[in-house]
This record gives structure tokens, sequence and C-alpha cells, in this order.
């Protein structure tokens, strides 16, 4: 009876770790798989995004809507799957608070 207890336990444990390492390996493949905005992008045109902030001060890395990490590229909440470009800018832009 113990014998069947410990497999029991071992191969709860090995679902579980293999539950979170997938879970883990998702999000970090996600991760790699976003795409940056292009310029022609229907909504990066209409946002009149740009890689390169001509508006003094607004840049993405200084905008409420900025997600993820400190990178050169980032995700953007106006930006579903997409990243936008750190020193970019789009009519969005809303200071960080």
């Amino acid at each position: 009876m113990s014998n069947t207890n410990e497999k029991r336990r071992q191969f709860l444990k090995l679902s579980a770790g293999g539950l979170i390492g997938m879970t883990l390996g998702g999000v970090s493949l996600r991760a790699i798989a976003a795409e940056k905005v292009k310029l022609d992008d229907p909504l990066a045109v209409a946002m009149r995004y740009t890689h390169e902030s001509e508006v003094e001060g607004q840049y993405c890395h200084n905008c409420n809507l900025i997600q993820g990490e400190e990178a050169d590229w980032r995700p953007c909440a106006i930006f579903p799957g997409k990243l936008v470009a750190n020193e970019g800018w789009c009519a969005a832009w809303v200071a960080m608070q």
C-alpha cells in the first residue's frame, strides 16, 4: 500500500513541475515571439506611431501605457502582441505616474 502512495506522490510532483515549466516556458516564448510594430501597420498609422519621438520629453519609455521590463523594445497596451521602441512615440502617449 505504501508503494502505491509513494508512486502517486512522485507522479503528482512530476505533474506539478511539468505544469509550472510549461507555463513559464509559454510566457518566455510569447515574449520572444512578439513582433516589432511596423510603421505601416494600420493601428500604428492611426496612432501616428514612430520609432523615434519628435516630441520633446515624450517617449514610449516614459509613457504610462508601456509594459514589461526595461529593454530597447517593449510591449505596449495600445499595440497588443507587438513591441514598441523605447525611444518611440504615438498619439496615445500619457505621462507615467
